[in-house]
């Protein structure tokens, strides 16, 4: 099993949010690393930047944020994955074009769902609704 997470999946990990105890209980469980890409690096460490930005943390807790992102590469948890970004921006056109009309998915979910094929995960972890339509549709498992 491979198993890609979200940002809306990897914030809650990170953070003291509302859905935190259940991302840490599902990867506890699960007891695997999760692949780590460019593409999920970016937009975790922008998200808990916006989150500083927002008030939702200080400066210093988004900085350990960071620090724990960063020890999880080094211990393995995170594995650095590498994309293929043409493969990855035509898988994210073909479900675009198959999927967005009718479930209103933006993006970035898109390109999220994309990279988890491209990786060769069967499992995709989320919160955000839209994504896991589309993850579902797209044919993985999706948690929680």
């Amino acid at each position: 099993m491979v198993a890609y997470a979200d940002t809306s999946f990897l914030l809650s990990l990170y953070t003291a949010d509302a859905h935190h105890e259940k991302a840490e209980s599902l990867v506890h469980r699960m007891g695997l690393p999760l692949v780590f890409t460019p593409l999920q690096r970016h937009e975790l460490q922008n998200a808990v930047r916006l989150s500083v930005f927002r008030k939702d943390m200080n400066a210093q807790e988004g900085g350990a944020v960071l620090d724990c992102i960063q020890a999880d590469l080094r211990t393995g948890f995170l594995q650095e994955t590498n994309l293929v970004w043409t493969e990855l921006f035509n898988i994210s056109e073909v479900l675009s074009a198959e999927y967005t009309e009718a479930l209103g998915t933006r993006g970035m979910d898109v390109l999220h769902v994309a990279a988890a094929r491209t990786v060769g995960a069967t499992d995709f972890l989320t919160f955000d609704g839209r994504q896991k339509v589309l993850a579902e549709k797209a044919g993985f498992k999706v948690r929680p």
